[in-house]
């Protein structure tokens, strides 16, 4: 029996350096096209690269962005900085709540912010985290805070991806690696914020009603979140940013969301697709993301209604 045990425990331990190894040659001989079960994509859309070698030289900002790609393309940290406000953006591509706990354990201490503006987009508390995890992984060293992730997926493609990160690491691979900052209609602007070029959404009228879907995964890691920032004794206020009026009120349970919010922050939650007023077509790029003259308008509301406010 014991003989047996041991024989178990050698195979499976070959099995496991085998499986990673052909892991490790396989992400680097054939194509990302064939890769279904590894995505790592260094430099990818939203600019995560540059941020996060951003992030790592940044420290003591007065306002610190969380959040989906309505962060990263909604925060114009110019705008925050004419207003008096040294802001950083740590949005990054479908960031769920998963995602933000990993990069507050990094580098909220580093960025050291007065306040947090955590962005809440209800789809980001449905979604599994898997695309922002694996932007994450390509973009960032790894270490056991990406295992903990990882562990908390349980995905294929997470675990995939980490390991070719690993190995990616270890190897050096993107040392010389330097992101462009413009790349198409994208536009890297210090501090974390992507400017799009202008254009205007043609509007998209949603007759089929429906529902959020919660995960409650993404509300755990929600709460820890949360409560990393009270005992660090850092202020923060919830923000739903603008999507278009006519997907947003295609969404039955809205309120439902926002109740769920209200427990979280009460006073400090603010949802601005209530409050400011934005035409579908003139102030979006597409159903989800504002353009340059919808940010505009959306800062310049957060400024006074949130921060002039406190």
């Amino acid at each position: 029996m014991k003989k047996f045990i041991k024989s178990l425990l050698a195979f499976a331990a070959f099995t496991v350096v085998f499986y990673v190894i052909m892991v490790c040659v396989w992400g680097s001989v054939v194509p990302k096209k064939l890769n279904l079960n590894m995505m790592y994509r260094i430099g990818s859309n939203g600019h995560m690269n540059s941020r996060l070698k951003e992030a790592k030289q940044t420290e003591n900002v007065d306002i610190l962005f969380l959040g989906s790609s309505h962060a990263y393309r909604g925060f114009d940290t110019r705008i925050f900085k004419e207003a008096g406000y040294n802001s950083f953006n740590l949005g990054s591509s479908s960031q769920s709540p998963i995602q933000t706990e990993i990069l507050l354990k990094r580098y909220l201490d580093k960025l050291n912010p007065k306040m947090v503006v955590y962005e809440v987009y209800a789809n980001t508390f449905c979604s599994d985290g898997v695309e922002s995890s694996l932007d994450i992984i390509a973009n960032d060293k790894n270490d056991a805070k990406s295992l903990d992730m990882a562990f908390r997926q349980n995905h294929i493609k997470v675990y995939n991806t980490l390991i070719f990160g690993f190995y990616s690491d270890l190897m050096k691979r993107n040392a010389k690696y330097k992101e462009k900052a413009d790349k198409g209609e994208d536009h890297y602007v210090k501090g974390g914020f992507i400017e799009k070029d202008l254009r205007y959404f043609k509007n998209v009228k949603y007759d089929k009603k429906r529902k959020w879907e919660f995960n409650p995964a993404q509300f755990a890691a929600f709460e820890r979140n949360i409560a990393l920032l009270k005992k660090k004794g850092i202020k923060f206020v919830l923000v739903q940013s603008p999507i278009t009026p006519s997907l947003y009120q295609s969404y039955e349970n809205n309120n439902v969301f926002d109740e769920k919010m209200k427990k979280y922050a009460d006073s400090n939650y603010y949802n601005f697709n209530e409050i400011v007023r934005l035409n579908d077509s003139l102030d979006f790029n597409d159903a989800d993301h504002l353009n340059q003259n919808g940010v505009n308008k959306f800062d310049h509301q957060f400024i006074e209604k949130v921060l002039n406010r406190k």
